[in-house]
Order: structure tokens, then sequence, then C-alpha cells
């Protein structure tokens, strides 16, 4: 991405009066330190291009960013995702893994670093998630999270055929650390996606499973990024006014393996 394509991105967010919800109710709290782990949520000395996500991520309701909530009931596993910004070679972008074939569970689907939460990780109410999401990034990409800042926390969600209860994480990656597969059975590979490629309308298109289900994809990088992964970042790139138009009536379908 160029810098002009950047400060696009930056302009075109600074109008939008709805965004990514900073942190649900019940939820992780959207700022301080939590002393005993040094778990932080701050929006100080993020770049300018993230900018529209930071203050998208403040008032989104969420219904605004999918049908799947999580049961009144408070059934479900409760889990975090890791969503980190970085700067690579061509400009912003966001990390992604590709999950083992053999795994039981979304088999070979790319999807955002996070697992389900450990009793280590703490209250599932307040910083547990954030720290589920680096413990997990950490375990499945190598990454170094004393380079991860976190700078806000959306609403959680909910994957129905798993009855995960996920908490998307937002981080921006202030010092790289290496990553690449750390255990072959659970992950394939790991990479980076550039969001300029993301809101390019030819790598956009509509996934259709043989359930009926339709959703969002992104065709980047070898990979189709498709379910809840390409949910996240659908809304993501709508709510921080990078969104570009694009044809809805592009359909990939899914098979039942999906």
């Amino acid at each position: 991405m160029t810098h002009a394509q950047t400060h696009r991105m930056t302009q075109a967010g600074n109008g939008s009066a709805e965004g990514l919800g900073y942190a649900s109710p019940g939820g992780p709290a959207p700022g301080g330190r939590d002393a005993e782990a040094g778990v932080a949520v701050t929006t100080d000395g993020l770049p300018a291009w993230l900018d529209p996500v930071a203050r998208a991520a403040r008032s989104v309701q969420p219904q605004q960013l999918s049908r799947f909530l999580p049961p009144e009931s408070g059934a479900g596993r409760q889990s975090a995702v890791l969503v980190l910004f970085g700067e690579g070679e061509r400009g912003p972008e966001l990390l992604l893994m590709e999950r083992s074939g053999t795994l039981r569970s979304h088999a070979g689907q790319p999807s955002f670093p996070g697992g389900a939460l450990d009793p280590e990780d703490g209250d599932q109410a307040t910083t547990g998630p954030l720290r589920a999401a680096l413990r997990e990034a950490e375990e499945e990409t190598g990454l170094d999270p004393r380079g991860v800042q976190l700078f806000g926390v959306l609403p959680r969600l909910y994957i129905p055929v798993s009855s995960f209860v996920v908490t998307p994480v937002l981080g921006w990656w202030r010092a790289p650390s290496p990553v690449g597969v750390v255990d072959p059975a659970e992950t394939a590979r790991v990479f980076t996606v550039p969001v300029a490629d993301l809101t390019d309308p030819a790598n956009r298109a509509t996934a259709i499973h043989p359930s009926g289900h339709s959703g969002p994809a992104f065709l980047v990088e070898s990979a189709l990024v498709w379910g809840f992964t390409a949910g996240v970042i659908d809304r993501i790139v709508h709510y921080a006014g990078w969104e570009r138009p694009w044809d809805r009536a592009r359909q990939v379908p899914l098979d039942w393996r999906a």
C-alpha cells in the first residue's frame, strides 16, 4: 500500500460516526493496565493509518458485527483471537495463519491466531481474553507478545459450529518479531496479508456453503479466507471506512468439509 493509499484510508475513516466496539458490556476493560500480568489496552502512539480502526473500536454493537451472538444462557467455550495489524514491505498488513488440514475443527481454514481461554489467563470477563489472545498467538506463530500493543477489544461473537464464544482483541505490531509454524500438527503456515489486498475489489467474493449459509470471503495470498475470520475483517474494513465497492454477486462455493 502506498503512502497516498494509506492517507486516503485514514481520511475515509475520519467521518465515520459508527465503528467497532471498543469493549462489549461485561467484556474486557477498555483501558488501563492490569498490574499483576502487565496487560494494557491503549491507543497511545498508534500510527495514523490505524486511527480509523481505533476510533471505530468504541461504539459498535455486537449485532453490527455478526448475527451470531453468544447464547444468553452463558453457554459456549470462551476464547479469544488476536487481530494483529503491522507494517510490511507493502504497507499496512494483517497477520493470519492457516490451520492444519488434519484438525477436526476448521481444518485448513485461514484464521487469526487464537484459541480457548486457559485458567491461568484469568477472569474471562476482564483481562482473560487479552492474555489468551497473546498467549495463543505466541504458541501458534512464535510471536513475541512484548512487541504487541493492544489497542481495542471487540464485542464477543459466537461460532455455532464449534460453540466458541470469541473475543476479538485488536493489536498493533509495534516491534515486529519473527513468526512461523510452531507446531505443524496445528498450523500449516503463518502469513501476512496487505490491507491493500483485503480492500481490493478484485480479491473479494461471497462464500456459499452447501448448508445455504453465505458470507464475505477474501482471495489473498493463495488462500480463501472465509467464515468467522472473513466476517471480522469485512466489518473492520467497513466501519473503518476502508471498504471499496465490490461485486457481492461473485460467488465462491465451499464443500461440506468446510
